[in-house]
């Protein structure tokens, strides 16, 4: 049902909008000329006190629907135009019937597009007119010999002029709703759009600058040794092939995803199971890096674990670009609540541009937030440079190629 209702929600925005670029709406227009036309004879057939419908007063059942044409470019002219084409066919005694419908359409049409107060006026000046017409001036208006109009007429007619505008607002305040609603929809798309583009470009960070930073450290050995020791320099090359495959893989894993969103990843999502592997390559990057505590992820979450081994990823990487210590500690102290990732190096700062964008540590505060943990990151009291991250665990972050 709500689908439905959100269907024919967008098919009134869209009749709506083409009235707005200058659409006629014809067809419903046409519609209601021949309803009145071939209402409001078998209607006099039924009231045959009431003036003949002649020349007259089919013109003015023309005139109606002929006004409504308008009625999204000018609403509230066509909704007092109406309403003076409806009381000419009162006033002239032909009979009762369709001729209201055209009066319903235009003030549902003045109320949708904002005109509320123009809306009740209007309908306010139609009731006074019948009640006058039916009350005091039949006795000069058609047909000849008319008497008074029932009471209970007017309230059938006070009745329907009501039920109309109170309709015309539950119209209103739905269509509303609907466009609210559709802009809740748009905004949160654009939300999760901008959310995992994010992600997309977090993820690729982390990939590229850990295996750059390894990569550009081994090319200046390479670099350095290739004519005074040349087996030292092929070992740099082989660190470079290796970080660069690794590297590749890792980033056609993301790509892959972009490519077929909502398939599983081929390749589980690195955790801390491969806190090794980051040992490994910032050793061949000449930083030695001892581990502390738990180094394994078993029984963390997916999203926690990833998270933390990007943490571990990124402060590592800034090790190697930024720091003049050649050694790091990675303490990992896990309990029933709470996982502890602490790395830290003796400095000092260098001096030389690493060629960094400054968003790493941006990113690992991120991950750390979609967790709902926290990252203290800066300059220990006896010097060097220390990153503190605490992951409470139950927390879910987005997984790697998900």
């Amino acid at each position: 049902m709500a689908e439905r209702r959100r269907h024919w929600a967008e098919r009134a925005e869209r009749a709506a909008l083409a009235g707005e670029r200058g659409g006629l709406p014809w067809r419903s227009s046409l519609l209601v000329a021949v309803i009145a036309q071939i209402g409001s004879g078998w209607a006099g057939e039924l009231q045959p006190g009431r003036e003949p419908l002649g020349v007259a007063g089919r013109l003015l059942l023309l005139l109606g629907p002929a006004l409504l044409l308008l009625r999204h470019r000018h609403p509230v002219a066509v909704l007092y135009g109406v309403c003076a084409v409806t009381l000419a066919y009162l006033a002239g005694g032909y009979p009762y019937g369709p001729v209201f419908l055209c009066v319903a359409l235009a003030l549902l049409s003045a109320v949708l597009a904002g005109h509320r107060y123009a809306a009740w006026a209007a309908a306010g000046l139609l009731w006074a007119g019948h009640l006058l017409i039916g009350h005091w001036l039949y006795r000069w208006l058609p047909p000849v010999g008319d008497g008074p109009a029932a009471w209970g007429t007017e309230g059938g007619v006070t009745a329907w002029v009501i039920a109309v505008l109170a309709a015309s607002e539950v119209v209103r305040v739905r269509r509303e709703q609907w466009a609210r609603d559709r802009a809740e929809r748009a905004a949160a798309e654009r939300r999760r759009v901008d959310e995992e583009r994010l992600r997309i470009a977090r993820e690729l960070h982390d990939v590229l600058a850990h295996s750059i930073s390894v990569i550009n450290v081994q090319a200046g050995v390479g670099l350095a040794l290739l004519d005074t020791d040349p087996e030292q320099a092929r070992t740099a090359l082989s660190t470079i092939k290796e970080a660069s495959k690794e590297a590749l893989g890792e980033v056609r894993q993301v790509l892959d995803t972009l490519r077929a969103p909502g398939e599983a990843p081929r390749t589980p999502a690195p955790g801390l199971d491969r806190l090794s592997e980051l040992v490994a390559q910032a050793a061949s990057a000449g930083l030695t890096v001892r581990v502390e505590g738990e180094s394994g992820g078993r029984g963390l979450p997916p999203g926690t674990d990833l998270a933390a081994f990007r943490i571990v990823q990124e402060a590592l990487t800034n090790v190697v670009r930024h720091s003049g210590s050649r050694t790091a500690r990675v303490r990992v102290t896990r309990s029933p609540r709470l996982l502890e990732l602490r790395v830290d190096d003796d400095g000092p700062a260098t001096t030389e541009d690493a060629g960094g964008t400054g968003s790493g540590l941006i990113g690992m505060r991120e991950r750390a937030s979609a967790l709902g943990g926290t990252i203290e990151a800066g300059p220990r009291p006896d010097g060097g440079f220390r990153v503190l991250a605490l992951l409470p665990l139950g927390g879910t972050a987005p997984q790697e190629g998900a």
